[in-house]
């Protein structure tokens, strides 16, 4: 099988060169200063130390536009047509100042009593000169810089309650004076912290005092990382039993609280709660994400993935022990890829029989793939590359490709198994996409063992996505996916001469799982195609489709382990052998797992 490639190495060097620029710029914005990479993502210069003040003043912002619009003045707020601009914390600024032009903020601070209060108990020295300020004050008073729980008076006890402190005043606690008022509920637009009670608790929980007086302009903020990393987490928690429960109303203030939680988290927590808060909000405003079939796009995230971490290169390496052991003996091999991609799994395979005592064997390959939406025949171009592998090898190699929307759509006659050829099939998490379709799983099974294979490899995720009930859907997954980013903070990237590439890839890896958690999360029915089960629940399944385990061996397990100390050195990986089937995790978690199959 020859072919000309030279469109095809240019394309692929086009891409390669493209996307290695796009991760240069993106580290060289991270380093300039410490900008945040969630906003440099969006387009934002804002630094990292920065993040509560800019936080602080979109409160302020948010404020002030309520009061406009109470005040009738809503045509200054819809009139006005601001871009999106680079700088955002001189943008906010400018924005408070447009809508809410106010004295200095300085002299003021020294007569505000409590910043909580309504604008008729906030006391001053002169109350006839500042009255018609009065109503704004509150909106140029930092509250999150001394608040610590506010709740939204339309939700009442619905809020979980959390315990603990994230932000503390830099002035002493006092008690109020006996003069002033209790502090009322807040609006909506002013809560900032996590709920808790219809007072604002300062010290304990259980404590509940008005706030004290404001001592300095700009108190400085203090935040307790790992509270509030507890914090973020019960209120994942909380806001996904809302959307269970349908109450999307307190469903969407918690979503927005989760985005104000993330930033004070670092590496891997803050990443994996900004995809499930995408995730929920997509739900909550029904803003459903598509089933990804853009090929090349999906196909490039997994190259980034399979060079990040060890976890498709170990779903590779053991189905090919297994099918190497298979095919041990035999003349005429086919193997049937259920998860063509890229080929990457191949050529290691095709080295391995060009070398086996005795010669290689014939080898046929039949490769399924997703329609490209690109009019670039990618599967005819891997055969390609697979074929001048052979040539130059010296292995005896035929190659065809079928392009499928989905495995149920194909039968055993489209794939010629010739009478005296040994038959493989192997599936790299492809299976639990069937799992969306009723029967399609079966029918698939079906086909399989119509061809009579000696050995079907499968590589699925070790985690159960596939329940009825959302909430215990979203809790497994938020287990599961803070684990797999815990992994890929730690990860060395695998990448000779690291830099801008491994960083590039950390990034993509990150967007492939992310990926999946979108539609884990945000997805029903047909569309939620990332319906991951177990090994426990897999067996079952293949079991009634009349197959049994293969034992995998001791061999691919040590194998499998010098893989990993090769990678990183290992650390922190864990391959363990679970009734014939190998997984490999994170620390305590597995978190992918490889079995093989052969029928009864």
């Amino acid at each position: 099988m020859k072919r000309d490639n030279s469109n095809q190495e240019n394309f692929a060097t086009s891409g390669s060169s493209s996307s290695s620029n796009k991760g240069k710029m993106w580290c060289e914005e991270q380093d300039s200063g410490g900008v945040d990479e969630l906003f440099a993502v969006l387009g934002y210069k804002v630094k990292s130390s920065d993040m509560a003040e800019v936080a602080q003043k979109l409160e302020q912002l948010e404020e002030v536009m309520g009061s406009v619009q109470q005040d009738g003045l809503s045509q200054i707020a819809s009139d006005t047509v601001h871009y999106n601009p680079s700088d955002l914390s001189s943008w906010l600024e400018s924005m408070i100042s447009e809508l809410n032009p106010l004295p200095n903020f300085d002299y003021f601070s020294s007569i505000v009593q409590d910043p909580f209060l309504e604008s008729s108990t906030v006391t001053s020295i002169d109350s006839h000169s500042h009255n018609s300020w009065n109503s704004h004050a509150r909106a140029q008073i930092s509250v999150s810089t001394q608040q610590q729980m506010v709740v939204d008076s339309d939700f009442g006890s619905d809020l979980i309650s959390i315990p603990g402190k994230a932000v503390y005043p830099t002035s002493q606690q006092h008690p109020p004076p006996q003069h002033q008022p209790q502090p009322k509920k807040l609006k909506p637009s002013s809560y900032s912290g996590m709920a808790n009670s219809t007072t604002v608790s300062w010290g304990s929980p259980n404590e509940s005092i008005s706030a004290p007086p404001i001592e300095s302009a700009r108190p400085m903020l203090l935040v307790d990382s790992q509270e509030n990393g507890i914090r973020l987490v019960h209120t994942l928690m909380a806001c996904a039993e809302a959307v269970q429960q349908e109450n999307l109303k307190l469903a969407e203030a918690l979503v927005k609280q989760i985005g104000f939680l993330a930033v004070s988290q670092a590496g891997a927590m803050r990443k994996v709660a900004t995809y499930f808060a995408e995730a929920l909000a997509r739900r909550i405003y029904k803003l459903y994400p598509t089933n990804p079939q853009d090929t090349a796009f999906t196909d490039l995230l997994q190259m980034h993935f399979y060079e990040t971490c060890p976890y498709l290169k170990f779903a590779h390496f053991t189905a090919n022990q297994a099918i190497l052991e298979a095919f041990e003996g035999k003349s005429h091999v086919h193997i049937i890829d259920f998860s063509m991609k890229q080929g990457m799994q191949w050529p290691a395979l095709l080295q391995a029989l060009a070398l086996r005592p005795g010669g290689p064997p014939s080898f046929r390959l039949t490769g399924i793939g997703p329609p490209s939406h690109d009019n670039i025949d990618h599967l005819q171009e891997v055969g390609c590359k697979l074929a001048q592998l052979a040539e130059t090898i010296h292995v005896e190699f035929d190659y065809r490709g079928f392009v499928a929307n989905s495995l149920a759509d194909l039968n055993a006659s489209m794939f010629d198994v010739r009478e005296g050829e040994t038959v493989a099939v192997n599936s790299i998490f492809e299976l639990h996409q069937l799992l969306a379709r009723p029967g399609a799983i079966e029918k698939v099974l079906q086909v399989v063992s119509e061809m009579n294979p000696e050995i079907l490899t499968v590589v699925e995720l070790e985690a159960n996505h596939n329940g009825p009930v959302f909430l215990d859907r979203f809790t497994e997954s938020l287990h599961y996916y803070s684990t797999f980013f815990d992994s890929l903070e730690s990860s060395g990237g695998g990448d000779v001469g690291g830099g801008t590439v491994s960083a590039q890839n950390k990034v993509m890896s990150e967007v492939y799982l992310g990926r999946q958690i979108c539609n884990v999360v945000a997805c029903e029915g047909p569309d939620r195609v990332e319906r991951h089960e177990t090994l426990v629940q897999w067996r079952t399944r293949f079991e009634s489709a009349g197959f049994e385990p293969v034992h995998l061996g001791s061999n691919a397990y040590k194998q499998a382990s010098m893989l990993l100390a090769l990678f990183a050195g290992g650390d922190g990986y864990r391959v363990e052998e679970k009734d014939g089937c190998l997984t490999l995790g994170w620390h305590t978690r597995p978190l992918i797992a490889t079995s093989a199959w052969k029928l009864s």
